[in-house]
């Protein structure tokens, strides 16, 4: 099972982007959803993570400005970023916290914290 992120990049302070994080591999489903980033010197946290029944939570920070959705039916979920500070510059991570893969018709198993490689959001003028 893989997490392949995309949308990041370099963008004006007020400006958006939408970043994706699709899921591949033999799955049979995936509980929890998220987003996490890490910016130079600090730890990373929790962005924003949606359930696989749509329930969504943030951080303070990104209430309000940010927006998760997830399409399961493509195992993909999206994070729409909107008036970006200079504060959210960091490497942005997806995670997926419990996968339920296919192995055999008959035998499947779970794999706990996925996460994706990571894409560079830069707000800067």
């Amino acid at each position: 099972v893989q997490l392949v992120e995309s949308g990041g990049g370099l963008v004006q302070p007020g400006g958006s982007l939408r970043l994706s994080c699709a899921a591949s591999g033999s799955i049979f489903s995936i509980n929890g959803m998220g987003w996490y980033r890490q910016a130079p010197g600090k730890q990373r946290e929790l962005v924003a993570m949606v359930s696989s029944g749509g329930t969504t939570t943030y951080a303070d920070s990104v209430k309000g400005r940010f927006t998760i959705s997830r399409d399961n039916a493509k195992n993909t979920v999206y994070l729409q970023m909107d008036s970006l500070k200079p504060e959210d510059t960091a490497v942005y991570y997806c995670n997926a916290d419990r996968v339920i893969e296919t192995v055999t018709p008959l035998f499947r198993r779970d794999i706990n914290d996925v996460w994706g490689q990571g894409t560079q959001v830069t707000v800067s003028s």
